[in-house]
């Protein structure tokens, strides 16, 4: 059974709300046509299976938590708040600078934050949703009053790059939003409107399907031997054929049943903010949902799969250009390894 946390109408049911968002990519500009210097493809193969043209890649030396504080700080900055307000932080990663202490641990640090609870998780591109319903909970229960939420990824290091069929999909970012109770104030509030605040959400995983997604070796069942090294089984393999059908089914039902959970029809949606996996798996959820593709945020096209740091970059994006505004309500989807996928549904 699905983790569900619904909301409804029930107002004794403290809510958490979205008070600041923020986003970073790297500089360093990948083109498709870039590519084709480093593997067998070309432009038009990856633009028309995939819907993407370019991608950001880190700097040499520059880390995964280098990426998350930069997102974050800029969050803190849009809610109006400082490192000291946080009470907890979450991040979604699966490319964390090392595999111990966390990366939150590392992001904790880089911030100045005090000695507050930090930790990551690890559902890959659902990293995201996920870390919003855990945080929602702390601030529902009143275990926390301000959450960090940060989804961050460093694909580009983590690819085989003679796997041309998902080296060319990933990017690296990082998004950070700040969550806080629905109470609480924020510097571009507007007077009047129904109360902000995340109205549900819902998250699956189904190990069975862990194969079709993953990074079968580097671990403590296969450690990073030399052979595992050479046969860059320590790096992202995917069946894309699975997953695909799978992210098509699993993210058009539970983005109908996250919005059922909310009370909501699609025709209630403003925005839908979809994890930017591959364009056609866009496409057939929005015929799917019955939702016009035009109300979809997509930068896909620009930033590539940045799994985790996909859902809250584009969020931000649309936030500081305008096109979601508060009061909106926003349907967010994702489907990563696992395969572990979730929806939220939030009044901005």
């Amino acid at each position: 059974m699905a983790l569900v946390e619904e909301r409804g109408n029930v107002e004794s049911t403290p809510r958490s709300r979205i008070l600041g968002t923020g986003s970073y990519a790297p500089s360093r500009v990948v083109s498709n046509v870039d590519l084709e210097s480093i593997v067998d493809t070309s432009d038009g193969w990856i633009a028309t299976r995939t819907g993407i043209r370019r991608r950001r890649f880190a700097a040499d030396g520059e880390t995964t938590s280098d990426l998350a504080a930069a997102a974050s700080r800029r969050a803190l900055t849009a809610a109006g708040l400082n490192v000291a307000d946080l009470d907890l932080i979450i991040v979604g990663t699966v490319t964390p600078d090392q595999p111990t202490p966390s990366c939150a641990t590392a992001l904790q640090r880089k911030l100045g934050a005090s000695d507050i609870p930090a930790f990551d998780i690890a559902a890959a591109c659902a990293g995201f949703v996920y870390g919003l319903t855990i945080a929602d909970q702390f601030i529902a229960t009143g275990k926390a009053r301000c959450v960090l939420v940060v989804g961050v990824e460093l694909l580009s290091r983590a690819v085989n790059w003679s796997d041309r069929t998902t080296c060319v999909l990933f990017g690296d970012g990082a998004g950070a939003v700040v969550l806080g109770p629905s109470s609480m104030a924020c510097p571009d509030d507007v007077e009047g409107g129904a109360t902000p605040g995340i109205l549900a959400t819902q998250i699956f995983t189904d190990g069975s399907l862990a194969d079709a997604l993953c990074i079968p070796a580097g671990g403590a069942r296969r450690p990073a031997t030399l052979a595992v090294i050479e046969a860059a089984e320590n790096k992202v393999h995917m069946d894309g054929q699975d997953v695909f059908r799978t992210a098509v089914k699993q993210l058009t039902a539970s983005s109908a049943q996250v919005m059922k959970a909310a009370g909501l029809v699609s025709r209630d949606i403003d925005w839908v903010v979809p994890h930017q996996a591959n364009m056609r798996i866009i496409a057939q959820v929005s015929q799917r949902l019955g939702y016009p593709l035009e109300r979809f945020v997509l930068n896909l096209e620009e930033y590539g799969n940045t799994s985790s740091a996909s859902i809250p970059i584009a969020l931000d994006e649309a936030v500081r250009d305008g096109r979601v505004r508060r009061g909106q309500r926003i349907l967010m989807c994702a489907l990563g390894a696992g395969i572990s996928w979730g929806a939220a549904v939030v009044r901005l």
